[in-house]
């Protein structure tokens, strides 16, 4: 397997990948894809893909940002593996990448949410070093406005 990781940092580069983020979000749409890439690319988000050929068959996006807590931070979002390519150390290679460019940027740490009922993700996570720190408490407003 020849894979190729790529840094996706425009809207145009990131919208070619729908297919793959549709395996988290079946639902989602060209429209709302752009339109919430419109407001995220602004405050920093990018997309790193690892690519077989000209086929994305993992994709994750992240961000940088600064809390008082731990001072700047990379944030993971989204973090996508084609299923018929699981378990062949794409999810290693993006977490890597991530790690790098987290140290590049001087990062005090990488964060990320995953959802309490995915132990897989759970598991992978823990293997990589992550550990939680807290819980994420979210109040739904408006379900009809969320992509899942």
């Amino acid at each position: 397997m020849n894979l190729q990781i790529q840094e996706l940092v425009t809207i145009p580069e990131m919208l070619l990948q729908i297919e793959t983020m549709r395996f988290l979000y079946p639902n989602l749409s060209v429209e709302k894809y752009e339109a919430y890439l419109s407001e995220m690319v602004p405050h920093n988000y990018m997309q790193i893909g690892v690519f077989e050929g000209e086929i994305c068959v993992g994709i994750t996006g992240c961000w940088s940002a600064t809390k008082l807590w731990t001072g700047k931070y990379l944030e993971i979002d989204n973090f996508v593996v084609n299923p018929s390519h699981r378990s062949k150390g794409i999810g290693k290679l993006l977490t890597d990448f991530i790690e790098q460019k987290a140290i590049a940027l001087e990062c005090s740490s990488i964060v990320l949410d995953a959802f309490t009922g995915n132990f897989g993700a759970h598991r992978f996570y823990y293997n990589q070093g992550y550990g939680p720190k807290g819980f994420h408490f979210v109040k739904i407003l408006d379900e009809k406005k969320l992509t899942m």
